[in-house]
């Protein structure tokens, strides 16, 4: 059912996985805009992720001046193709890693080691759901070879790290044999890409 009174003339459609910054930022500015999000969940099947916002975004025609997707390409064939028939734009990047690091630092940190693993708040809080039971190695830890036998470093790009955050992502790599890093990063470029979206007419 659409809603005959929107709450801001400004829609932003974030993944679940970056809702919560998306909010703290928008806080931070004072933006009257909406927020929505889609479950991060999606990630563990991709497509879900261009159909369920393509609902979205049929169902909520007309509604809003303006639509801004928080979302990387991650993997979701075909979103940039569902934003362009409703003529929506998405904050750039590849991937929440690259927004949360920066373009130059994290080709840097791929350059220097391309097999590295990439924790972010939201992941390290949801790693036991979204990764250990997500692929299925809660029940079959034998895959791990499988999925993660190319990496060789484990970056934690942290939003608003707590010891306990630090320490678990340094047992993680620990259990698998890797070396870790941690680098704070904020919101990193999420923030700024974001602020030049919202504040372009």
């Amino acid at each position: 059912m659409k809603e005959a009174h929107p709450k801001a003339d400004t829609l932003v459609i974030a993944c679940g996985a970056l809702a919560k910054e998306t909010k703290e930022i928008i806080d931070r500015h004072g933006w009257s805009v909406e927020l929505k999000a889609l479950p991060a969940i999606y990630h563990m099947t991709p497509l879900k992720i261009t159909t369920n916002l393509d609902v979205m975004l049929d169902a909520l025609d007309g509604q809003y001046a303006r639509v801004i997707v928080v979302y990387g390409e991650c993997g979701a064939t075909g979103i940039d193709d569902v934003l362009a028939r409703h003529d929506v734009v998405r904050v750039s990047g590849p991937h929440c890693y690259e927004m949360y690091a920066g373009a130059e630092p994290f080709d840097q940190l791929m350059a220097e080691e391309p097999g590295t693993f990439f924790l972010t708040d939201w992941l390290l809080r949801a790693y036991e759901k979204a990764v250990l039971r997500g692929l299925g190695l809660d029940k079959h830890p034998e895959l791990a070879p499988l999925y993660f036998g190319n990496y060789r470093r484990l970056v934690y790009l942290s939003q608003a790290p707590t010891e306990k955050l630090i320490n678990k992502a340094q047992t993680i790599a620990t259990s698998m044999g890797w070396t870790f890093e941690h680098r704070h990063v904020g919101y990193g470029e999420l923030e700024t890409r974001l602020v030049n979206l919202i504040t372009t007419p």
